[in-house]
């Protein structure tokens, strides 16, 4: 073993590493590599990520009957009192910038008979979301800038390799330890290094990720000393496909823009008792009222009724969405769809400030990764698009600042190779690890899910310390991402049960009602206590 300790690691150098191949990711790449060397690292492929499966659209006040007042305010509105004002106004007014940017370069949106074809959605007073392929939005955008990525000479992507931890010291960042397609460990060092790993919503047992959301990013910084903030509020998604079996995905906020409606077991319509925006409220409000309805009638889910609407407008509109049903028997232009919340998009995150900066020097982040505070205790629909490209933006331009950035790894730095040795890997091991993460899952949708109390909590803090004996059965890659794992697993409880009111996304049955002495973020550092940060 001596011997494989004192190997070479194979080490790569640029003057940006990119984590992450969403959309954060990759317009950051592209961006960057007017000013140096880029290196893109995804764990998967480029066309994995929440950004390519993302339906919606992105949010940008371009109409002439739109403005960029409005849009903060919607987003103000929606966020409960925690969104970072300031952030708020870079993202909506640069926002506006970057989308003429993207159509500039070739992005083709849908288009109508007056222009831009422009979508509502919940907790928007103004047509303001644009579409790309209906309802692939995320696909386009993701796939029009991987053609960019793979043209430009500057940017080198490596695909199924992924981050095991950061190298840093002294609160600095010099770059990443990955291990590549065959496990082999490679050193990454670069002078600024930004983090788009994306969300960690699949960590949850019913979700509407990918199954690589996991938080990794969010654990790898943590690991490194990062802060992270706000990793209680998880916002799940009101109108998920429900099925007995737990096959899910995603049915657009559009599709209720557009007029769906949504029924009670009972055939009632019912977001009118609860908000005078009905279907179009804020989404946190449209899965409490869906949670009630639930609570009420003793089943798991409500409906989906667009059986009043045009048949072949939602065909074309919500192709993808009408022919997911279909395949699960639901032809949704003549049934009603069943549906309930899952978990989708995660708010909190590793701390940053507005140009992406985080308190370990030489280490950015932006997107979902990110906690910038734009989206405050609840995400305003098609949000998420528009942040990831004006935050990715914003990384690059605080990296460019980060002139003192050191070419080279300190000596000692480096990790003992053996230690990512996987060479011992095991079917016995990945059983155990797919039986614990599946435990994880569903401790998490149990316990820590859209409706949370200080019981439940507890139960899954604990239930969560008797999975992590797993970790002593496992070895290498296994032992490594269950670890992750179980850590964002970890925060997301602890900084619940910390948050001892019901806001936004964040509902506690023992707070019901939102206590204006927690217009608060909750702020954690590895070995410290938590802080919190009044707003």
């Amino acid at each position: 073993m001596s011997n494989e300790k004192n190997r070479v690691h194979p080490e790569i150098k640029s003057d940006f590493l990119i984590i992450g191949s969403g959309l954060a990711g990759l317009y950051a790449a592209l961006y960057a590599s007017q000013f140096g060397k880029v290196t893109v690292l995804t764990k998967s492929t480029v066309e994995e990520s929440n950004s390519f499966w993302a339906q919606g659209g992105i949010a940008a006040a371009i109409d002439p009957e739109d403005s960029a007042w409005f849009h903060i305010e919607d987003t103000l509105r929606a966020g409960r009192g925690l969104c970072n004002e300031r952030a708020v106004e870079l993202l909506v007014n640069e926002g506006i910038e970057r989308v003429t940017d993207l159509i500039d370069l070739g992005m083709e949106f849908d288009m109508g008979d007056k222009g831009l074809d422009l979508g509502l959605e919940g907790g928007h007073t103004k047509r303001r979301i644009l579409h790309a392929g209906g309802s692939s939005t995320g696909r386009e955008m993701v796939s029009f800038l991987i053609a960019a990525v793979e043209e430009n000479p500057g940017i080198t992507k490596y695909e199924s390799t992924g981050v095991v931890e950061f190298l840093s010291r002294d609160g600095r960042c010099y770059g990443a330890l990955a291990l590549g397609s065959n496990f082999e460990p490679i050193i990454f060092s670069a002078g600024s290094t930004i983090l788009a790993t994306g969300g960690a919503s699949a960590i949850f047992e019913r979700t509407t990720n990918p199954g690589g959301s996991t938080g990794e990013g969010i654990s790898i910084a943590f690991q490194a000393g990062a802060r992270v903030t706000d990793m209680e509020f998880v916002q799940f998604h009101p109108t998920a496909f429900y099925s007995e079996d737990g096959s899910s995905f995603l049915i657009s906020e559009a599709v209720r823009g557009e007029g769906a409606h949504l029924i009670n077991i009972e055939g009632r319509r019912f977001m009118q008792d609860y908000s005078d925006l009905g279907e179009l409220a804020p989404r946190d409000v449209v899965s409490r009222a869906i949670y009630k309805e639930m609570n009420e009638s003793g089943k798991d889910y409500v409906y989906l009724n667009l059986k009043h609407m045009d048949a072949e407008t939602i065909k074309s509109r919500f192709e993808n969405i009408y022919l997911a049903c279909r395949e699960l028997d639901v032809d949704i232009t003549k049934e009603m769809v069943p549906v309930a919340p899952a978990a989708h998009y995660t708010l909190g995150g590793v701390s940053t400030g507005l140009q992406g900066e985080t308190n370990i020097k030489g280490l950015f982040a932006c997107g979902e990764v990110a906690c910038t505070g734009v989206h405050g205790a609840n995400r305003l629909a098609s949000n998420s698009l528009l942040e990831c490209i004006v935050f990715a933006k914003r990384a690059v331009d605080g990296a460019l600042q980060n002139t003192a950035a050191p070419t080279d790894i300190p000596g000692g730095l480096l990790p003992q190779l053996a230690d990512y040795d996987m060479s011992s890997l095991s079917d016995a091991e990945q059983e155990t690890y797919i039986e614990c993460r599946k435990n994880i899952s569903s401790i998490m949708n149990r316990d820590v899910g859209m409706v949370r109390n200080s019981a439940g909590l507890k139960e899954a803090v604990d239930d969560l310390k008797e999975c992590s004996e797993y970790l002593d059965k496992l070895t290498g890659y296994f032992k490594i991402k269950l670890n992750m794992i179980l850590e964002v697993s970890h925060l997301i409880a602890r900084f619940s049960q910390i948050r001892e009111e019901s806001r936004g996304v964040h509902i506690r049955e023992d707070f019901p009602e939102e206590n204006p002495d927690w217009k608060s973020h909750i702020v954690i550092e590895k070995g410290k206590e938590p802080q919190i940060a009044k707003v």
